[in-house]
């Protein structure tokens, strides 16, 4: 049983179609990496997975659920993840009130609005553990907008994995971020548990190659290519399409 699957996806903007009959299959555990130029078809797809977008065709299944019908919310009941392209940090609350509204997000205690947050001493020790397991513990009362950018995106990834979710989308995480920011943001997602599959869009193909076990390689919304990373690395349509020809 795959932890997500897509069959036959399309999806039409008037006359244009994103993506046709994109089909994937990634196992539990699995770290499947996207990859393809601008317009590609990218974060379409991944919109059509989250809910964000009904397809126009095709199914997505989670963990052999159909839940192409589902709203974002019920997605995200059963297991599935997304961080985006743009930070979504409340800036003005600390690091820790972030973490923590994710963790009481996915808590029972949620639907418990008549006591005080501080009557769930077991949220706030959660937070604690994800900071402390993350190396960001000292940071937590700092308001988030006076973080570097690259510690913003960790405290997403921190925030994703406070949902303890089953498959997570990751919408290019090291999108302007600097080599050493990059790097960090690159080992944080490396040592992410193998229960947590990903799916991941990445611009920088050393961070991508790097990370994947397995790549899907969209064009013009289509699969181009599909492997792994020694044989994407050969593909020469890769090369042509995605990657570039070197010059004599």
């Amino acid at each position: 049983m795959s932890a997500l699957a897509v069959d036959g996806l399309s999806r039409d903007f008037g006359g244009l179609r994103a993506l046709h009959q994109v089909t994937l299959a990634i196992e539990p555990g699995e770290r499947r990496v996207i990859l393809g130029p601008n317009g590609a078809g990218k974060t379409t797809l991944f919109n059509l997975i989250t809910g964000l977008l009904a397809p126009t065709a095709g199914r997505i299944r989670l963990f052999d659920r159909d839940v192409t019908r589902l709203a974002p919310h019920a997605r995200a009941q059963l297991g599935l993840g997304r961080t985006f392209q743009i930070t979504t940090l409340f800036p003005k609350l600390s690091v820790m009130d972030n973490v923590l509204l994710a963790v009481q997000g996915a808590d029972p205690v949620r639907f418990a609005l008549h006591r005080p947050r501080a009557a769930y001493p077991h949220l706030r020790e959660r937070a604690e553990r994800l900071l402390g397991q993350w190396d960001l513990l000292d940071r937590a009362e700092v308001p988030a907008r006076r973080l570097s950018y690259g510690e913003q995106r960790q405290v997403e990834l921190i925030l994703a994995l406070a949902t303890e979710p089953r498959v997570l989308l990751l919408d290019e995480p090291t999108a302007g971020l600097s080599p050493a920011e990059t790097a960090s943001v690159a080992a944080m997602i490396g040592r992410f548990p193998r229960d947590v599959t990903i799916l991941l869009i990445e611009h920088d193909m050393d961070v991508a190659l790097e990370l994947a076990d397995r790549v899907t390689v969209l064009h013009q919304g289509v699969v181009l290519a599909e492997g792994t990373t020694a044989v994407i690395k050969k593909d020469a349509r890769v090369t042509e399409i995605y990657l570039g020809t070197e010059s004599d």
